[in-house]
């Protein structure tokens, strides 16, 4: 199951990733391609036509974050659960097994280093799955306050849309982005909660044994994380910070078209936002979401494969998007700042 799990979310971030990479591609020929892709990317004020086919009120970018905090809540507090079971489960046996095989090195036994070995792995594995916990709380924190955002911070228009495969697409995100984070020991996992609800069914409620819950035995180990876990949390946070100030500097920028709106009988003026990111690009909040998983990455050891696939998916998509909101700006504005780049500092 996990090799079928892990090659099936690597294969869905290539197969999203790859149509926006030939998009990108500067070819005449693939002219008509990218037009029809940039058609499913625009929302709101980039996407100015009359017709509602194939659109979905721009208001239900709240339906991805309402998935992703239920889904992320889920994964994280089954992970955690089990990550806390094995360190149990492995403090309560290694003393005995480690008294047992000095006893039989000592009477000529042979098998402690075979122990030594598992016993190494166990450890190996605890690792990854502590890991696992670490990268499904980053992702805690940022899908809780995105939907705190799109509930409370942000007014969408009514008449803003957005293409139905966009929608979906962000679901599709929301969904495999969790579960990309902890692919790796989600086998393990969905069978400790099977076994756990079997062992409910068969026993009862009164028979099951108390469950004791220590906060610090739920945190000590995350604290015993490595550098790598560290340093990717401080990058994630930095961008994290950075996305909220911009969201913030949008919202403003809303307020201030909203009261343009009051006392113009035009419906399409528009100011240019200021402040923070937005001095060097025209869309700091997509560069912000950038920063945010290039420090999941780093907090993951940089070794699987598929958060980095993730990461791909993610920056392509955004820098896509971006490219379409930049060129929007300069056709809106003739005295749009020029020194303004699309989303990545001094490069695009």
């Amino acid at each position: 199951m996990n090799l079928w799990l892990v090659g099936l979310l690597r294969a869905a971030w290539i197969a999203g990733t790859l149509p926006i990479l030939i998009a990108s591609v500067p070819s005449s020929r693939l002219c008509w391609f990218r037009d029809t892709l940039l058609g499913f990317a625009k929302r709101g004020k980039t996407l100015q036509s009359s017709s509602k086919r194939f659109t979905v009120p721009q208001r239900f970018f709240r339906h991805f974050y309402w998935v992703a905090v239920v889904w992320t809540t889920l994964l994280l507090g089954s992970t955690w659960m089990y990550a806390n079971y094995t360190a149990q489960l492995v403090s309560e046996v290694s003393e005995p097994l480690l008294y047992s095989n000095i006893a039989s090195y000592l009477t000529g036994g042979s098998h402690i280093s075979s122990w030594s070995k598992s016993h190494s792995t166990s450890i190996k594995q605890r690792l990854m799955i502590w890991r696992s916990v670490f990268l499904l709380l980053l992702m805690e924190v940022q899908v809780l306050r995105r939907l705190v955002e799109t509930i409370y911070v942000f007014n969408y228009s009514p008449s803003a849309r957005m293409h139905i495969l966009g929608y979906l697409t962000g679901l599709f995100f929301y969904t495999a982005a969790p579960l990309s984070l902890s692919c790796n020991c989600i086998p393990e996992v969905y069978e400790f909660l099977v076994s756990g609800v079997a062992e409910f069914i068969v026993r009862g409620k009164n028979q099951m044994p108390a469950i004791e819950i220590h906060l610090w035995e739920f945190v000590n180990p995350l604290m015993k994380l490595g550098w790598c876990q560290w340093i990717g949390a401080a990058i994630f946070c930095w961008g994290w910070i950075h996305q909220q100030r911009c969201h913030s500097i949008l919202v403003s920028f809303t307020i201030s078209e909203g009261s343009l709106r009051d006392h113009t009988e035009q419906v399409d003026e528009y100011v240019i936002p200021h402040g923070d990111w937005f001095e060097i690009v025209s869309s700091p909040h997509y560069l912000a979401e950038i920063v945010i998983y290039a420090g999941v990455v780093v907090a993951s050891g940089g070794a699987d494969l598929t958060i980095w696939l993730l990461f791909a998916f993610a920056v392509a998509n955004l820098v896509f998007a971006a490219a379409e909101t930049h060129r929007w700006y300069l056709r809106k504005f003739d005295n749009y700042p020029s020194n303004r780049l699309a989303v990545i500092p001094f490069l695009y």
